[in-house]
């Protein structure tokens, strides 16, 4: 068994060999099975999390019994050191999905947005992390990003677009967001963002653009105003024309919901395709916009990756809070999508002991099926576990292998991954 990892208050790690490892499905504390765990990802991280308290189980004294490790000078051998230990955490790199979150106590402020997973140590020393692999990450490894020459990259292109707003914005989310997608445009390579809205049409929990004052922080500011078609066409266009494995796609962290810009995307789409067939044009959205959609898809839009918590109506509403659409707009732009023959992913928002509840995963084979949805990109929802627990209780869960494995049994059309793929 991987035994309990922990942190002091001043970032020191440590392992305490008395308490094995637990995880948390939902609100119910577990202990891993050997399918649920692999070695610590190349890419990953680990953070202190700050104000809660690491559960771990005691299995030599009374077998199954949990343990909620507190300040113990003497366990720790350090009788003059009365620093607070917090519970630490794995954050993973893009294609793997967590399968348990970490045992940590209900207490004191919401934590950042992040995707909290759980650690363990070995008697060897090696790192384990309730995880598993669900896409390659080829072009999304950390190890292509962030490199000693992205300044660079970034000012070759600023000085080939000097007065464009877009890329002022996407240098900003390279440098100080470390985005991805942003990077690529600056690499110019695989899939670039667009980002175009300023406005958005729900007010979901977890927003990583905007959140309330009293919530939990955002990890990235929103844009405030909406670029002019020139700057959004002459970008896309060059990075369709020359990048390898091309995607350029509106919908990005740093913004709303990109819908509510139709008819800028529409006119962007035609510009775009005036100039060059080559590469894919996505859109990353909630879906509820309804006549924007139409008006995106109209215009010759390549695929739809669409961001839901929940294919259950009710359930689905707690989590997004949307404005002036429901869930069944979102149900009829699929359906638009599937009758004029575009690509469909889902970007699920998964959450170890919620999606992998048995009715949350019946809805979600039932609207796939229904919408003849290509792909799902499980993506680790980065939110508070707390906040996860008011929100939808505790439930029954299958356990996230368990669930991959009805998805494929159920789907086998579908392509279960991470990432967006170029449409062919």
């Amino acid at each position: 068994m991987p035994k309990l990892l922990f942190a002091k208050e001043k970032g020191e790690w440590l392992d305490f060999f008395g308490l094995d490892m637990l995880g948390r499905l939902g609100d119910e504390l577990v202990i891993p099975e050997d399918n649920e765990l692999i070695p610590l990802p190349e890419g990953a991280t680990l953070t202190m999390v700050p104000g809660r308290v690491p559960i771990g189980v005691d299995m030599l004294n009374e077998k199954g019994r949990i343990c909620s490790l507190t300040y113990d000078p003497y366990k720790l051998k350090n009788k003059e050191d009365k620093e607070k230990v917090w519970a630490v955490a794995a954050l993973l790199p893009q294609g793997y999905t967590r399968t348990l979150l970490p045992a940590i106590t209900d207490m004191g402020e919401p934590l950042p947005l992040l995707g909290y997973t759980a650690v363990g140590i070995m008697e060897d020393g090696q790192l384990v992390a309730a995880a598993v692999q669900t896409d390659e990450h080829k072009h999304w490894h950390p190890k292509y990003y962030n490199t000693a020459d992205l300044n660079e990259h970034i000012a070759k292109v600023q000085e080939e677009f000097p007065n464009n707003s877009i890329i002022k914005q996407l240098a900003l989310c390279s440098l100080e967001y470390g985005c991805f997608t942003a990077q690529n445009m600056f690499y110019r390579r695989w899939e670039a963002g667009l980002p175009v809205s300023p406005q958005c049409n729900a007010a979901c929990v977890g927003c990583i653009s905007l959140q309330e004052a009293e919530c939990c922080p955002s990890p990235q500011r929103r844009i405030t105003s909406a670029p002019k078609v020139e700057e959004v066409a002459e970008i896309a266009i060059a990075h369709l024309q020359q990048a390898e494995d091309a995607i350029v796609s509106f919908g990005q962290g740093c913004e709303g919901e990109p819908s509510l810009q139709a008819d800028l995307i529409a006119h962007v789409i035609r510009e775009i395709r005036a100039k060059t067939a080559r590469g894919t044009i996505n859109i990353n959205t909630n879906a509820g916009y309804y006549i924007g959609m139409a008006k995106i898809m109209a215009a010759g839009i390549d695929s739809l990756r669409v961001s839901m918590i929940s294919a259950v109506p009710e359930n689905y509403a707690k989590y997004h809070r949307p404005c002036n659409y429901s869930f069944a707009d979102v149900e009829k732009s699929m359906e638009l999508a599937q009758k004029l023959g575009i690509k469909v992913a889902l970007n699920l928002l998964f959450y170890p002991g919620f999606n992998d509840r048995v009715t949350e995963t019946e809805a979600l084979v039932e609207l796939v099926k229904k919408y003849g949805v290509k792909q799902i990109q499980i993506r680790n929802l980065n939110i508070d576990p707390t906040l996860m627990t008011q929100l939808y209780g505790s439930g029954e869960s299958l356990g996230v292998i368990a669930f991959l494995q009805t998805l494929k049994a159920n789907l086998p059309d579908t392509e279960i991954g991470s990432y967006s793929k170029t449409v062919k």
